[in-house]
């Protein structure tokens, strides 16, 4: 391999066919990780805590033990729309650190929302059109996670419902646009639609934890929808 190369691209044909799941190699059976805990009770919570609001194929993948995870081709398929992703060499990097170690990075902006996160919402929204479900509610706080996940309903037939951190709604105007030309509904967080919004103070500045709370209250109270997140969980990560 030439020492001066600094692009490396692979063919579509070579997009993977699985995922890998970090937590079989990092989940000692003599030391297992602490289970997420159910927030109303501090209990261990089960597939059923976690049915309201994700989709049975999501849960599965949470809690799986496999090493690997099969990527769905239509999710497969709609990768193809920006993945592989590039990877650079960062050769000025190393001259700077004086260092013997080879320096890569990915490249993951080329996304129809600009963000590796797009890895993430296609899949999810693609499980939950699978489920039957209507309608997906987040949060966002600076907004490309909102973006990511409405370019993914668009791609599945599903709605979108966003709670933008209202600092943020009020300085990134485009991003919201952005949301809403994939056909997004995004609301200014916190806002009066919600228990979780009504109780705080009028016109705040909001924080992710309040559209949290109003985007998991909507998906609770409501069937035909289901929540969605762009970090923080297994299935998020693979």
């Amino acid at each position: 391999m030439s020492e001066t190369r600094v692009k490396f691209v692979l063919d579509e044909s070579d997009i993977p066919t699985h995922w890998v799941n970090l937590m079989a190699d990092i989940n000692d059976p003599a030391q297992p990780a602490p289970p997420p805990l159910h927030p109303g009770t501090k209990e261990p919570a089960g597939p059923d805590d976690l049915s309201p609001i994700f989709p049975m194929a999501l849960i599965l993948q949470e809690v799986s033990p496999e090493p690997e995870i099969e990527i769905p081709e239509p999710v497969r398929e709609a990768y193809k729309l920006w993945r592989p992703t590039p990877l650079f060499r960062a050769h000025r990097l190393e001259r700077e650190l004086d260092t013997p170690a080879h320096i890569y990075y990915k490249y993951e902006g080329g996304s129809p929302p600009g963000s590796h996160k797009a890895n993430t919402s296609v899949p999810q929204a693609y499980e939950n059109a699978q489920a039957g479900i209507r309608k997906l509610s987040t949060e966002t706080g600076a907004g490309q996670w909102g973006s990511a996940l409405a370019f993914a309903c668009r791609l599945f037939g599903l709605e979108c419902e966003v709670w933008m951190v209202g600092s943020s709604y009020d300085q990134k105007p485009y991003r919201r646009s952005m949301m809403q030309a994939w056909g997004a509904t995004v609301h200014r967080s916190p806002s009066d639609m919600t228990e979780a919004g009504r109780a705080q103070a009028e016109h705040t500045t909001g924080s992710l934890g309040i559209a949290i709370s109003e985007a998991v209250e909507v998906a609770a109270q409501n069937a035909d929808t289901n929540y969605s997140l762009g970090s923080v969980l297994n299935h998020v990560l693979l």
